[in-house]
């Protein structure tokens, strides 16, 4: 059986705002911007590629593996494409208020094709969060955009990755 998928995004997850002192960040110019990369990251993305599928999740979509892998000691990735992308039949409805942030939802769903996934963005509805809950088929975790990727989100990715299936259900009157 494949592994589960793990959908990266950059900005925001490995690309924080503004990381603490102490998180150890190299600056680097990309495209006349700075981005924050820190090699620890790129030691926890490995540790998590024994367990997932890695795959780029990002507007960077490519360029990610020509910037962002090298600089923090990663093979080159899969990704998903983005730009251009129109919706196609079957595509979830999205409400007009979560258009942007929901934007990805529809390609992500498309490439994972049935597979479980974990998805690790910074910018996830609330409601898609919500709604995972109840599917082991999927883990959706929301980076706080400020700090980035942090252990307690490997640890939580590692705890219990996605995996097919429905829950199963318990009726009310089983026995405990």
């Amino acid at each position: 059986m494949p592994k589960p998928l793990l959908f990266l995004d950059v900005d925001g997850v490995l690309n924080p705002v503004c990381p603490g002192p102490e998180a150890d960040f190299d600056a680097h110019t990309l495209f006349g911007y700075t981005v924050l990369l820190s090699a620890r990251h790129g030691a926890w993305l490995r540790e998590l590629a024994h367990t997932y599928e890695l795959v780029w999740a990002s507007t960077w979509e490519e360029h990610a593996n020509t910037h962002i892998a090298p600089a923090i000691g990663l093979p080159e990735l899969p990704f998903v494409r983005f730009t251009g992308y129109l919706p196609q039949p079957g595509d979830p409805r999205v409400p007009l208020m979560e258009l942007l942030s929901a934007r990805k939802w529809a390609p992500l769903l498309r490439y994972a094709a049935g597979r479980p996934f974990a998805w690790v963005d910074d910018v996830i509805p609330p409601r898609l969060v919500r709604n995972s809950f109840w599917r082991r088929d999927r883990v959706l975790l929301t980076i706080d955009p400020g700090q980035g990727l942090e252990r307690h989100h490997v640890d939580r990715l590692l705890s219990g990755p996605p995996r097919p299936g429905p829950l199963p259900r318990v009726s009310p009157w089983a026995a405990s």
